[in-house]
């Protein structure tokens, strides 16, 4: 392995017989601290785990249940009913002497065992009160009687202080719906797409399927509900992601963008330095359960499964099946720069390194003039391979590199360090932003190691960015981190006047290891295939992303109306103005209200949507018209999100129809039907989930701009949205520049248009004035006015009055 050539102070000196060992001083105190934090970090799993157990109790509620029983044994009354005499009467006679403490022990035994009991009481309340999801259904604004007594019991019955984890074990377990429902669902879904006559065929197969096969199919999913976790998230995770052979890069990952008018230092080290300590202080938070779990309506917890993951995680490739490999701990990063890789340690003996080490260390590896070995430089294009290809290949490499290999597939992440710039540019805001998205998405191919969870990537400007692995989690996971993360690096650690992380240099740490590669000449060739084939993928993706200063949600609730679905109905009046017609739309949402749950569609394209849709292209109606069938469109999709949300979805359970329908090789039109389906439009929202780390309103500009991921379909596009504070919302837009069919600019220019002509519904016929900079104001450069700059970057406040 690659960290035995760590070893310091170790050396074997083996006599003749093999008897004699030589072991230096400093070995035997390394292998005491290895010793000691090790037993510290089983010691404090053990502790949290112990504490995510027993709450929402907590372990002095077992000594004031302890203190009760032995008052009460004290003024001669029995709480137990006369269970702690036979207790005691199974304990061991030790004498006369003893028998107050064989009373003590009775009392203990029997307070922990109603102690027991008490949780498992509550753990089944706290399961049942979150099964209710009539608050979900109600109107915006209004609580009904029932909805805010659940509330207050779920506050008495939710404990306080809770870790990350402390809510799985009351989470309910995601249900299945009925299959008539879902069927109903799906046939009014597709309604709007289909001829007369496809759409009659469709409902012929579909009462096929219910009549003959839905409810053998429905059986085996109850039974999976009933002893699985969850029915559907396993599958979901592996047939969608893990039995995938398609290459990750594009198809299975997305990307985050760093602030989009700021950077907080033109230093490229800098920025990793504080980057990577503030990931790696997100992960030992991540480790002690410090990370509070999400709550919706600051009560509703979200199941947490999903962060285990973030660090120290691989995609290992697989002949017809990827695993997902994860670590209990990594004490690394893996570092690649103009086609060399280096393993850098994190920690020292005292701990993590801080910021300005780390530095100090990226600039080492930035400084190295060692040139890369042949084919080292594009070997990581074998991770955007399809997956049979690099499973076979990986198996050659893993014989001949072993050390090297694991040294990057062992490590906490993986670090890119571009030797280009990105970021927006005053030169040409737009196309600089376009080609920021583009880096982060595919980058050259073959300069991040998409197997990995995440690469975070630092450009030679300083800007930050990350791709992001999507088997192991999903976009508010590593959205979660990734605000942690900017707030960390730019609001607390900061920088000094010249652009460095504070603090000083250790002159005693030894220099990164760069990483060896015996690369066998039968493997030159396919390295050489897959960088031709992540080039042309890298190629074909078009990308665009365009902040929208108009308005932004700050109007939209004076309107009275949900941000969500108002952008929703504007990207399906801007994709039929683009294709001239209607098409599957799919919008991801979460079902983390269950355990284990991941994601469920939310299908946008409804009848009240088209409705909309050809009113505003119709000169003939009215202003009114429109507006009152746009408020029919918003309230059906908030529907429709509320039911995904609530596990009354379409898409995943129709999902988990055609897995076991495959596993019983049952052949059904139907579901083939639903099956092969193209999503032309897939859309996303990426959340904005500790808004208490930014100061938007002294400091506007450093917020995330979000993300973005590639098209589902060779036809289609992918767009997510962001909503930066209240007055800007930034889209990402992607296509196939192989598609004669979609321009990503050109729908773009769209979603322009068709947010302005639905404000104009509000706004007694008037467009909405330019309230916030777009990137037509970009020629300020980097930074806000107020802040100082300096060349290619500001800095962050250091005093933010929020944090």
């Amino acid at each position: 392995m690659a960290e035995a050539h760590q070893a310091v102070g170790f050396r074997p000196s083996l006599t003749s017989d093999g008897a004699e060992v030589e072991l230096r001083a400093p070995v035997l105190r390394e292998i005491y601290l290895s010793g000691l934090r090790s037993w510290k970090r089983h010691l404090a799993r053990f502790w949290n785990d112990f504490l995510t157990g027993v709450f929402p109790a907590s372990p002095l509620s077992w000594l004031f249940l302890f203190s009760a029983i032995q008052l009460a044994c004290f003024l001669q009354l029995d709480p137990s009913l006369g269970l702690m005499e036979k207790i005691k009467e199974l304990l061991p006679d030790w004498g006369g002497q003893h028998h107050r403490l064989r009373g003590v022990l009775a009392a203990a035994l029997f307070a922990s065992c109603l102690w027991v009991a008490l949780i498992f009481t509550l753990h089944v309340a706290l399961r049942l009160l979150l099964s209710y999801h009539g608050w979900l259904l109600e109107p915006h604004g209004a609580m009904s009687s029932p909805t805010k007594t659940w509330l207050a019991l779920v506050r008495i019955f939710s404990g306080r202080n809770p870790m990350l984890f402390s809510y799985q074990r009351s989470l309910p377990r995601q249900p299945v719906p009925s299959a008539q429902d879902t069927v109903r669902k799906y046939l009014e879904s597709v309604r709007p797409i289909l001829s007369n006559e496809d759409f009659d065929w469709t409902s012929v197969v579909a009462q096929e399927f219910l009549r003959l096969q839905a409810s053998l199919l429905q059986w085996y999913l109850r039974l999976k509900s009933w002893w699985a976790s969850n029915y559907v998230s396993d599958w979901w995770e592996e047939f969608v992601y893990l039995r995938s052979r398609h290459s990750l890069m594009v198809n299975s990952n997305y990307y985050l963008m760093d602030f989009l008018y700021v950077t907080p230092t033109p230093v490229q080290a800098a920025r990793a330095g504080n980057a990577i300590h503030a990931l790696l202080l997100y992960r030992h938070r991540l480790n002690r359960q410090e990370i509070p779990p999400t709550l919706l309506m600051g009560m509703r917890p979200l199941c947490s499964a999903q962060y285990e993951k973030i660090f120290n995680t691989t995609r290992v490739p697989g002949i017809q099946k990827d695993h997902i490999r994860h670590l209990r701990d990594s004490r690394h990063v893996a570092v690649f720069h103009r086609g060399r890789f280096f393993r850098v340690g994190t920690h020292s003996q005292s701990g993590l390194l801080s910021p300005r080490a780390l530095e100090q260390q990226f600039q080492r590896i930035l400084d190295d003039p060692s040139p890369a070995c042949p084919q080292e430089e594009h070997l990581a294009a074998l991770t955007a391979a399809p997956r049979d290809v690099w499973a076979q290949v990986r198996s050659s490499l893993k014989s001949q590199a072993k050390d090297a290999l694991e040294a990057v597939e062992g490590a906490a992440f993986f670090v890119s360090l571009d030797s280009e710039p990105a970021g927006l540019s005053r030169e040409d805001p737009a196309a600089s932003l376009d080609a920021y998205a583009h880096a982060l998405l595919a980058g050259r191919g073959h300069d991040r190691w998409f197997d990995k969870s995440f690469t975070l990537i630092v450009f030679s400007d300083g800007k930050l960015g990350l791709s992001v692995e999507n088997s192991w989690a999903d976009c508010p996971i590593s959205g979660h981190m990734w605000e942690f993360t900017l707030a960390t690096e730019c609001f607390q650690l900061g920088y000094s006047a010249d652009g460095h992380c504070k603090g000083h240099p250790d002159p005693s740490l030894p220099q990164p290891q760069r990483l060896h590669w015996d690369l066998p000449e039968k493997i030159h060739l396919s390295i050489s295939l897959a960088l031709r084939g992540a080039k042309t993928l890298s190629g074909n993706v078009d990308c665009h992303v365009f902040p929208f200063s108009h308005f932004g949600k700050s109007f939209i609730k004076r309107c009275h109306l949900s941000s969500d679905s108002f952008i929703q109905m504007a990207l399906q009046l801007a994709h039929f103005r683009d294709r001239g017609q209607f098409c599957l739309s799919s919008e991801s949402t979460m079902t983390r209200l269950f355990l284990e749950g991941r994601t469920e569609t939310v299908r946008s394209c409804t009848r009240e949507a088209c409705n909309f849709v050809r009113a505003m292209e119709d000169k003939e109606k009215t202003e009114p018209q429109r507006r009152a069938l746009f408020r029919l469109a918003v309230e059906k999709h908030q529907t429709l999100l509320k039911a995904a949300m609530s596990g009354q979805g379409v898409d995943r359970h129709l999902f988990a129809l055609y897995v076991v329908s495959q596993f019983l090789h049952l052949q059904s039109p139907f579901l083939d039907q639903v099956h092969s389906e193209r999503w032309q439009l897939a859309t996303s929202q990426i959340p904005v989930q500790q808004i208490h780390l930014f100061d938007v309103h002294n400091y506007p500009d450093y917020v995330s701009s979000g993300g973005g991921f590639g098209p589902a379909d060779d036809h289609g596009y992918g767009v997510s949205y962001i909503f930066m504070g209240d007055d800007t919302i930034t889209f990402h837009i992607s296509s196939k520049k192989s598609s004669t069919k979609t321009d990503s600019h050109r729908l773009g220019q769209h979603i322009e248009d068709a947010l302005l002509d639905i404000a104009c519904l509000f706004q007694d016929g008037q467009r909405p004035k330019l309230r916030c900079r777009g990137l037509q104001e970009a020629d300020s450069g980097h930074g806000c006015g107020s802040l100082p700059c300096h060349s290619g970057g500001s800095r962050a406040p250091t005093t933010p009055t929020n944090l």
